[in-house]
């Protein structure tokens, strides 16, 4: 027998909420142990009843171990939306150091690529620049792989139209002269068209 689908909202019957609570907060329990046992993780977990009672669980070690490893990781409660600025700020300033410390590299590679002067580049630094290289040269085929597909695209479009314009052309002189023996022609369209344009 299936199961109907549990509306989520507030059960009002007290009995029947309690007996839910239990179940599930049993199910969760279990579960998180499965998932400690399983993926080797450290979980806690903290339920508080409707009447205040506190139910927790800590896989690894305990309950207050898990927290202080979590105030260590998260900066502690104390952390100040100044503070989290601050360090977004921290941040956007490291990245955009790395970012003109690469772009001052490329710029000295453009230099000495179009200079020559390669003798005043560190092994390290050829050794970038010839990555970048790489990578520019396999753009500048995948562009140009690009741009040719296009072009053959478009050169068996105009042969289809071609084509279709040379069996009318065809249709046009049989009813024209009554030849009904094309076959030399066939080979060559071309053919065809001189012999239009000799008419």
């Amino acid at each position: 027998m299936a199961r109907g689908k549990v509306q989520m909202k507030r059960i009002e019957n007290p009995v029947h909420r309690q007996v839910t609570f239990c179940k599930r907060r049993a199910g969760l329990l279990k579960k998180a142990k499965e998932l400690s046992v399983l993926c080797d993780a450290e979980i806690g977990v903290l339920i508080f009843s409707a009447h205040g009672k506190l139910y927790d669980l800590a896989t690894k070690g305990t309950m207050q171990g898990l927290i202080e490893r979590y105030m260590k990781s998260t900066g502690g409660t104390d952390q100040l939306p100044q503070q989290a600025g601050e360090q977004q700020l921290q941040e956007s300033k490291e990245e955009t150091c790395m970012l003109r410390s690469e772009i001052e590299f490329l710029q000295k590679g453009l230099r000495n690529m179009s200079g020559g002067g390669f003798g005043t580049m560190t092994v390290d630094e050829l050794h970038m620049l010839e990555k970048h290289l790489e990578i520019w040269i396999y753009q500048i085929r995948s562009a140009k792989m690009d741009i040719m597909c296009r072009e053959i695209q478009s050169l068996k479009n105009k042969e289809g139209i071609l084509n279709a314009a040379n069996k009318y052309l065809h249709d046009k002189i049989d009813e024209q002269h009554g030849i009904t023996n094309f076959a030399p022609f066939a080979a060559n369209p071309l053919t065809i068209l001189n012999e239009i344009y000799q008419l």
